[in-house]
């Protein structure tokens, strides 16, 4: 097994030979310039590449940059084997990245709490408290803390 410093090394050599390709060598209309390269991991044996990649645009637009980045796949393993001077090339697999849906959800989350927090302040603007501001009972001259009274013996 490699070390974690050679597999981070090489997962970062991926990620920078894919996206370069994909940007200028590859010309298939499928992978136009919607598809950003996130991240890469590389198993500890470097023996298989883990790409993740975003498409911006709709549903169809994803599944189009799915097919296109698997007929590419030869390609790209094919150049990163030439970069990297690798005993043995890793093999692609390329995965779609959940972060944005993720984001997405996070704020949709976020938007329906502020909505909540906004009814509910609008709720409390003109309301009072039901046993007074201070719901607390304060000693009286002559009582002590615990109830008591001075007055009693």
């Amino acid at each position: 097994m490699a070390d974690n410093a050679r597999a981070k090394r090489l997962a970062d050599l991926i990620r920078e030979v894919v996206a370069q390709k994909l940007q200028r060598g590859i010309k298939d209309p499928r992978l136009g310039s919607h598809v950003t390269i996130t991240d890469t991991r590389v198993t500890g044996d470097l023996r298989e590449a883990t790409v993740f990649y975003t498409v911006y645009g709709d549903d169809e637009t994803r599944k189009a940059a799915a097919a296109g980045l698997e007929s590419a796949k030869g390609i790209l393993r094919s150049e990163v084997g030439r970069a990297a001077g690798v005993k043995f090339t890793p093999t692609l697999t390329f995965v779609a990245d959940a972060l944005p849906e993720t984001a997405r959800t996070i704020e949709d989350l976020l938007d329906k709490a502020r909505a909540s927090d906004a009814k509910v302040r609008e709720a409390s603007a003109g309301a009072t408290y039901a046993g007074g501001a201070d719901p607390y009972r304060k000693p009286v001259d002559g009582d002590h803390a615990d109830g008591t009274d001075d007055t009693t013996a």
